[in-house]
């Protein structure tokens, strides 16, 4: 059952917020574009206090555009961008969370607002939210393969 923007934890509704925000940017999308990605992930992932992962959805179409700093709940966060050959961007927010301060974990859940869709899960310390305006099995199987990836 999908659940609601009011029932979803405090990270989902950042990332919806800036997924909203960053996808229609068209000069800025992103604070470090792809070419730098190396750099991107040990200055997200210091920030953070966390080493993060950026999957890899080539396979599904989408190349990484790049990603960028965002505040949260008193912690930092991470969003890493992609874009299709059509132009569609998806968004990976990434939530680290202090020992014992992360919400319940909890498998695939999703919350759809108007066009788009976040599907997110809690593992341990990290929060995730995958958002997108796609068909909903194709952001399950976007959602599938970046939780496996992640689960790497």
């Amino acid at each position: 059952m999908p659940a609601t923007m009011a029932t979803s934890p405090a990270f989902v509704r950042e990332a919806v917020l800036a997924h909203a925000v960053f996808v229609p940017e068209k000069r800025h999308p992103v604070e470090v574009a792809a070419a730098d990605e190396a750099h991107l992930v040990q200055w997200l992932s210091r920030r953070l206090g966390a080493q993060l992962k950026v999957p890899s959805l080539a396979k599904e179409g989408y190349k990484l555009l790049g990603g960028r700093l965002l505040p949260g709940d008193g912690t930092p966060r991470a969003q890493f961008m992609y874009e299709n050959a059509q132009g569609t961007r998806v968004t990976l927010f990434v939530a680290v969370f202090d020992k014992g301060q992360a919400p319940d974990a909890v498998s695939f859940r999703s919350v759809r607002i108007g066009g788009e869709e976040s599907f997110y899960w809690v593992e341990d310390r990290f929060g995730y939210a995958l958002s997108a305006n796609v068909d909903g099995s194709d952001m399950q199987a976007l959602a599938r393969e970046v939780y496996a990836q992640l689960e790497r």
